[in-house]
């Protein structure tokens, strides 16, 4: 570790309305795939832990599901606690919006930071690289300058890895010094099963599209190590029946399908081999009912 830097250490909240590309830019920071991705809003439920530890730091990043004004449903109001909830505990927030938009939504997120004045805020002005005219990126940054005392203000692409390292510099400026909080090589606090279960659930965001069903969840059932092979079983769960053909799809082969990118993207985060069954069951209201929420592990997080 270089003498001229301090170690430090501390928690970072990455915040932002649905669909802002959140977890892209957590798993570009760690360079690795833990948090699920897609084009529809709302893919992420959970506030998941991902731990970066470099020789002067170790920065433990909050992907957490997106803000939004619709709370009516109690999955809904369980993102909306749970992103709350991250804000509370850490060091450092960086706000993501889409780059030149500024929404309603990303107003009611800022709003949110306002009533907490005592954390430095990072605006990350997220997927510039879809710019035509960079002309207008400065004028744009000293409009949203005045909008709120942003510790900093950082343009940026996730997807292309365009100024990361400057977004991660002005997080390292702003921690505290501190001792290591996890050990070394741990990159995550959730579990295999956990991660096993998220996999499923991107691709199948992937692969039905507009199709996919927002009230469906996967739980595992079965996790267990069989001489360096996981076995892994996996429950799909629909609200109602159309939903359960629509996962399967014709002769069974969107679900085939489903099963097999899982698989390969457990065995490379896994570093083993998988087996991996996948079953489709209907559990009617189980999105908007508290009590299945909490049987199906929502309440873990707050």
């Amino acid at each position: 570790m270089s003498e001229q830097q301090a170690f430090r250490s501390g928690y970072v909240a990455i915040i932002g309305r649905p669909n802002v590309g959140k977890s892209t830019l957590i798993n570009r920071v760690l360079g690795l795939k833990l948090c699920i991705t897609s084009r529809r809003p709302q893919t992420t439920r959970h506030r998941i832990l991902g731990i970066k530890t470099t020789e002067t730091s170790q920065l433990i990043y909050v992907d957490t599901p997106g803000i939004h004004s619709d709370g009516k449903r109690a999955m809904n109001r369980y993102m909306n606690r749970a992103a709350a909830a991250s804000v509370e505990d850490v060091d450092v927030v960086v706000f993501v919006i889409e780059g030149m938009k500024w929404t309603e939504e990303d107003e009611r997120v800022l709003n949110k930071l306002r009533q907490d004045s005592s954390k430095p805020v990072i605006l990350a002005m997220n997927k510039i690289d879809k710019l035509e005219d960079k002309a207008t990126l400065l004028p744009q940054v000293e409009k949203l300058a005045d909008k709120f005392n942003f510790a900093a203000i950082v343009p940026l692409s996730a997807r292309r890895g365009i100024n990361i390292e400057s977004l991660e510099e002005s997080i390292y400026a702003l921690m505290p010094e501190g001792e290591m909080i996890f050990d070394e090589d741990q990159l995550t606090d959730r579990s295999s099963r956990f991660l096993a279960a998220e996999m499923v659930r991107e691709k199948l965001f992937r692969h039905l599209g507009q199709e996919l069903p927002y009230a469906l969840t996967v739980d595992i059932e079965q996790f267990e190590d069989d001489d360096g092979m996981y076995r892994i079983s996996a429950v799909i769960y629909v609200e109602r029946s159309g939903q359960k053909s629509i996962v399967i799809g014709k002769k069974g082969e969107l679900l085939k399908q489903v099963g097999k990118d899982a698989r390969e993207d457990m065995e490379k985060l896994f570093g083993c081999k998988v087996f991996l069954q996948l079953w489709v069951k209907v559990r009617e209201g189980w999105s908007d009912n508290e009590r299945m929420l909490r049987s199906l592990g929502y309440n873990d997080d707050l």
